[in-house]
């Protein structure tokens, strides 16, 4: 059997890993363009809430920007979580119709978003994190 006795056994790690994984990723592939390109995006983006062009990517801003900063230093980490978590159902939900089928603007990436948040709003920030202090 391979044992890699060298490596911390935490979950206090394997939280912080998953919350700089996921808040990163987010951050830098999703959340970070949306926020540069606010006024260009509003009303390109879909409006499942219909709540109106500025309103819906306010809401996105906080899920994709404010919410993975939050995450990657373990400050409201529920919260922030539970708030991605619920973006990323309204996702898959509402504008993906649950679809996981192969193909581009298929749900399986909002998705695959969802488990993480939701794994981090379950077992917090553990204590690498300003949460934790």
């Amino acid at each position: 059997m391979f044992k890699l006795s060298f490596l911390p056994r935490s979950a206090d790690l394997a939280l912080l890993t998953l919350r700089l994984w996921i808040g990163l990723t987010l951050l830098v592939n999703h959340g970070w363009s949306k926020l540069m390109h606010f006024s260009a995006m509003a009303g390109k983006l879909p409006d499942p809430l219909h709540v109106g062009g500025k309103a819906n990517m306010a809401l996105i801003v906080l899920a994709e920007v404010i919410c993975p900063v939050l995450l990657v230093l373990g400050l409201a980490t529920r919260l922030a979580a539970l708030i991605i978590a619920i973006e990323m159902g309204v996702a898959f939900i509402l504008v993906h119709h649950m679809a996981l089928a192969m193909g581009p603007g298929n749900g399986e990436l909002a998705f695959l978003y969802l488990a993480p948040a939701v794994a981090l709003f379950f077992g917090g920030a553990g204590k690498f994190s300003v949460d934790g202090a």
